[in-house]
């Protein structure tokens, strides 16, 4: 029975050259945009390569983000079923700390390097002029929100998600670490986590939606969905469920995890499925009102979309693979126990899901200026090699299963 994951050479090697492929990436993306002929720069000159940094930050943030909101749901619900996989959710949290702080370094230098992904971030569209010089930048509707996009109101929320996450996060991972070291008696750290939970969930709730329009839905700052939040919270979630059921997979074939049983499995299987459905659900809902009622400033954001920029060939396949692949295949019991059909829709509905995000960020920030070419598959690797050597090297750091907690047991006989 193997309790202590070995990160070896060959995994650490894979992350070094996936990461090694986004700096090069890095470097080519900078060295073009920088590059860009005067005639043809204009509002757009660096936007493609930081339009990807912000895709890439954001998207592999929300999946650490979402599974510390799923660690801290298992924690609040006393749920026992997932207690096996719990080193593994623990794993995939570990990356917030880094994916936070990269998040504050794109908005950063949203401010401070002008790349003009934040259209709002220019103070002229707030400033009427005089009527002898009146701005011509100026925008009524964008000033309507100003108090809200004040930077330094904007920059102390960013400060109190970045700051509270990340306290939570390590919170649970370190009291976790301490019940296996100490022991719990009458398993009072644990119900200490259960309180921390609940609160943070609270929290979390709110917060959730706040950052998404904050970081993602003020790139179209003329445009607003109520919809928005949970759109952008369940992508992040079905993400972090890929995340962590793919891990769980690949340990349980590489002979390790023997505690988890196929049951588990399964039910991380029915959360890929049903969360799937709640993210397709929540997409179509807010299309679908936004066209019935056809109000200008509304459709905008669809529209520059699939016809004004030419994004109906990401928008659309987002949709369908996402809302399709596991209702065509996932719908079974036995599809949820097959290790082939949970790796194959997951792969294909996680590289989808990084898609959707593309479809948020480039279509405000690039316009019609946008390929899948060279800089986005490279920087996406870079990340998602980053990702990887954080997640597997902090699984390394502890034992892989828990101990002394109130639900192992009930969690290591679970059969449904």
């Amino acid at each position: 029975m193997n309790q202590t994951f070995t990160f070896t050479d060959k995994a650490k090697r894979l992350c070094y050259l996936l990461m090694g492929i986004g700096f090069i990436g890095l470097i080519w993306g900078y060295v073009r945009d920088s590059n860009v002929p005067a005639d043809m720069a204009g509002h757009y000159n660096h936007n493609r390569f930081w339009a990807n940094m912000l895709v890439n930050s954001f998207f592999f943030m929300g999946i650490s983000l979402a599974g510390t909101f799923f660690l801290a749901l298992q924690y609040a619900a006393e749920a026992g079923w997932a207690t096996t996989v719990k080193r593994v959710m623990e794993a995939v949290t570990c990356y917030l700390p880094v994916g936070l702080g990269l998040m504050v370094l794109m908005l950063v230098l949203g401010e401070f390097k002008a790349h003009n992904l934040y259209e709002w971030m220019n103070s002229d569209l707030f400033t009427k002029g005089t009527l002898d010089k009146p701005n011509p930048l100026f925008d009524e509707k964008v000033a309507h929100n100003h108090s809200y996009f004040k930077l330094p109101f904007f920059f102390a929320r960013t400060l109190g998600y970045v700051l509270v996450w990340g306290a939570f996060q390590r919170l649970f991972r370190r009291r976790s670490l301490e019940v296996d070291l100490n022991g719990d008696a009458n398993h009072i750290v644990h119900f200490k986590n259960v309180k921390s939970a609940a609160i943070f969930l609270v929290f979390f709730g709110f917060t959730s939606s706040t950052m998404s329009w904050d970081w993602l839905m003020s790139l179209d700052v003329r445009w607003a969905s109520t919809m928005f939040g949970w759109y952008t919270f369940s992508g992040m979630w079905i993400s972090s469920l890929i995340t962590i059921t793919l891990l769980t997979v690949w340990l349980k074939k590489n002979g390790y995890l023997e505690e988890v049983q196929e049951s588990t499995i399964h039910d991380l299987g029915k959360w890929m499925f049903a969360v799937s459905f709640l993210w397709s659900y929540l997409y179509f809902m807010q299309f679908m009102l936004i066209w019935y009622t056809n109000v200008p400033e509304e459709v905008s954001y669809f529209y520059d979309r699939i016809h004004e920029f030419g994004y109906r060939w990401t928008v659309w396949p987002a949709f369908f693979v996402n809302f399709a692949f596991p209702m065509i295949m996932l719908m079974s019991r036995d599809a949820k126990r097959n290790y082939g059909f949970l790796v194959i829709v997951g792969c294909c509905i996680f590289l989808f899901h990084w898609l959707d995000v593309f479809n948020m960020v480039m279509p405000a920030t690039v316009h019609a200026h946008w390929r899948l070419g060279i800089t986005e598959v490279t920087l996406f690797l870079g990340f998602l090699g980053l990702f990887l050597y954080v997640v597997l090297n902090n699984l390394a750091k502890a034992p892989l299963m828990v101990k002394n907690h109130p639900f192992l047991e009930e969690s290591k006989h679970l059969h449904i």
